[in-house]
C-alpha cells in the first residue's frame, strides 16, 4: 500500500498516467487501479517509472475488465511492448493480485 503524501511526491507521473489513460480512453475503473497499483509499485529511479506506468496501465486493464493490448499500451506510454511484457505480471504480484491464469 502507499501514503498519501506518495501521490503528491509522484503527482508529475500520476498526470502522465491520466494522459495516457486519455489516449486509451480506459474507463474510470481501470484508471483508479492503474494509479493504485503504479503508487503501490513505484520504483525510486525515475528512469524506471514510465515503464512501471505503462505496466500498471495494462494490468489494470486487464483486472478492471476494460482490456488494452501491450501494443496499445506501449505506443500510447512510448514505451516496447516488451517493456510491458516483461513486467506486468510481477507488478500483480507484488501487489498482492494474482495474474490471469491464460
Amino acid at each position: 500500500m502507499y501514503r498519501a503524501g506518495d501521490a503528491r511526491e509522484e503527482e508529475e507521473w500520476l498526470g502522465e498516467l491520466e494522459r495516457v489513460s486519455d489516449r486509451l480512453d480506459l474507463d474510470a475503473e481501470a484508471r483508479s487501479t492503474a494509479r493504485d497499483l503504479f503508487l503501490s509499485t513505484r520504483p525510486d529511479e525515475d528512469r524506471s517509472k514510465r515503464a512501471a506506468l505503462a505496466a500498471s496501465l495494462y494490468a489494470a486493464s486487464l483486472v478492471a475488465g476494460d482490456q488494452r493490448s501491450q501494443t496499445a499500451v506501449a505506443d500510447a506510454a512510448d514505451v516496447s511492448r516488451l517493456t510491458i511484457q516483461g513486467r506486468w505480471k510481477d507488478l500483480l504480484e507484488e501487489a498482492g493480485l494474482d495474474p490471469p491464469g491464460w
